[in-house]
């Protein structure tokens, strides 16, 4: 058996490989590709959903005498989650991007598997509770006479609800994505093998 140093001199390469690591085949770097494909595709339906339901409450404004969304604490919290998730996406769709084309995450690995699952699962719990909120504020209005006079405005309430809610499905995917990153990463103890 060769010393590393010997092994580099007869193969002719100036450094020895580094002690702990592992081959990876080219098999395990695409599926590696094919993994982060995977979450970059649920990252941008969470985004776009995200943002089709910010927008959507948002714009939920129809003149001085109707309601609005500012009327509503609980479409308040709908429209700032979903915008903070859509961010947050647009962030983690770039990241993924990166991930994709350099083959080496923007933080140090441990420190960027950590922070997607974490990140993935509070904001998949703020959407919920967000979306949860604002389904049930729309249940209670559609009791009163405020869905009567203001039909359009309910209705893109609802639409809004309900986009978010599919991009809580997406974030909530993500999240079981990266933590099956999390829990690879501990028990291979470092880098992602499939």
């Amino acid at each position: 058996m060769r010393s590393p140093q010997l092994q580099a001199a007869a193969t002719g390469n100036d450094t020895p490989p580094m002690p702990g690591t592992r081959f990876q085949s080219t098999v395990s770097v695409h599926k590696l590709r094919r993994f982060n494909i995977l979450i970059l595709v649920f990252r941008f339906a969470a985004f776009c959903f995200s943002l089709a339901a910010a927008i959507f409450m948002l714009t939920n404004s129809k003149g001085s005498d109707l309601p609005g969304w500012l009327d509503f604490e609980a479409y308040r919290f709908v429209a700032v989650a979903n915008s903070i998730v859509a961010l947050y996406s647009l962030l983690e769709i770039g990241a993924s991007i990166w991930e994709i084309l350099r083959a080496s995450t923007i933080l140090p690995e441990i420190v960027q598997v950590w922070f997607d699952f974490g990140h993935d699962q509070v904001f998949a719990y703020v959407l919920l509770s967000a979306n949860s909120a604002g389904a049930t504020l729309a249940r209670t209005l559609k009791e009163t006479d405020t869905c009567t006079v203001s039909k359009t405005f309910c209705i893109q309430s609802d639409i809004s609800i309900a986009l978010g809610f599919a991009g809580f499905l997406f974030i909530g995917i993500s999240s079981l994505l990266s933590g099956f990153r999390v829990a690879n990463f501990i028990v291979n103890y470092s880098g992602f093998y499939l």
